[in-house]
């Protein structure tokens, strides 16, 4: 095999390669709860890939895992790796992870009440050295996406409403220039009206700004018309995976997630029946 022939071989590996990989990992809680209980997933470049399943399954220990959040939770990880772009970052601190181009946006949104939208989403690049010129170049490309946060730019985020505060909080994570956006929740409390709002913006950010995502989501059914990919959470183990679509049409998928049968519509109580079942882990 020639040099050019060589390259072009790495380079195409390179590209393939999973951008985020979470490998067998295993997490306890206050050295006793055992909550995830051997994780494995990956995000290529460029993905956006679901985490589902239902609260309490251990989305959002998932997501913390990652961006290593989780002392401050009193967890640890006590088994398992996770890399990004090929190297090892569980043993980096949060700030160094933020600096590799990985940033949570965390389930509740968490802006600073007291603070102008504006204010907050410059927090966001906090951690980059910038001149006055980049910092404003980076505003007006998050306010060109989220145009409503223009409007609101000098109202205090504690007074906005939780579709602001939302799109405020993916805004500030975009204002650290990040490659990988771990995004809880995105739905949580909010009109279907935004929530689809909020999803638009997500699948233009990956578009255009090639900006790959990990969302943790109990909305199902508008989570897998976005993401390209996903992985379903039941009491700490990935329990099913498979692209959008596969999950999307998958019969005990529809009906324990999406409330739909082949016969249609199931009641709670089916629902409930059908959880007792558990018939992907017989």
């Amino acid at each position: 095999m020639n040099h050019a022939a060589a390259s072009g071989a790495a380079a195409a590996q390179a590209a393939a390669a999973p951008y985020l990989v979470v490998n067998n990992v295993e997490v306890i809680y206050d050295h006793v709860i055992l909550v995830l209980k051997g994780v494995s997933l990956e995000v290529p470049k460029g993905g956006i890939v679901a985490l589902l399943g239902a609260n309490g399954a251990g989305k959002s220990t998932t997501l913390k895992t990652i961006s290593n959040l989780l002392r401050a939770e009193r967890g640890d990880v006590t088994k398992g790796s996770v890399e990004f772009m090929g190297e090892r970052v569980d043993q980096l601190t949060p700030n160094e992870l933020v600096r590799r181009g990985v940033i949570q946006v965390m389930e509740g949104r968490h802006c600073f009440a007291h603070l102008t939208i504006e204010e907050n989403l410059l927090t966001g690049a906090y951690t980059r050295k910038v001149s006055r010129r980049e910092l404003a170049e980076d505003l007006e490309r998050v306010y060109h996406y989220f145009p409503r946060l223009k409007e609101r730019r000098k109202s205090q985020a504690g007074y906005t409403s939780g579709g602001e505060q939302q799109m405020c909080a993916i805004g500030r994570a975009l204002m650290a220039r990040p490659q990988l956006i771990l995004l809880d929740e995105p739905s949580m409390g909010l009109a279907p009206q935004i929530v689809e709002e909020i999803f638009e913006i997500v699948q233009d950010l990956n578009t255009k700004e090639k900006v790959s995502f990990l969302l943790a989501e109990q909305n199902t059914m508008v989570a897998l018309r976005y993401a390209q990919f996903g992985y379903i959470l039941e009491n700490g183990r990935v329990v099913m995976e498979g692209t959008a679509e596969e999950l999307r049409e998958n019969e005990d998928v529809k009906e324990f997630y999406l409330g739909l049968s082949g016969e249609g519509r199931k009641s709670f109580r089916d629902v409930k029946h059908y959880r007792r079942r558990k018939r992907w882990l017989a």
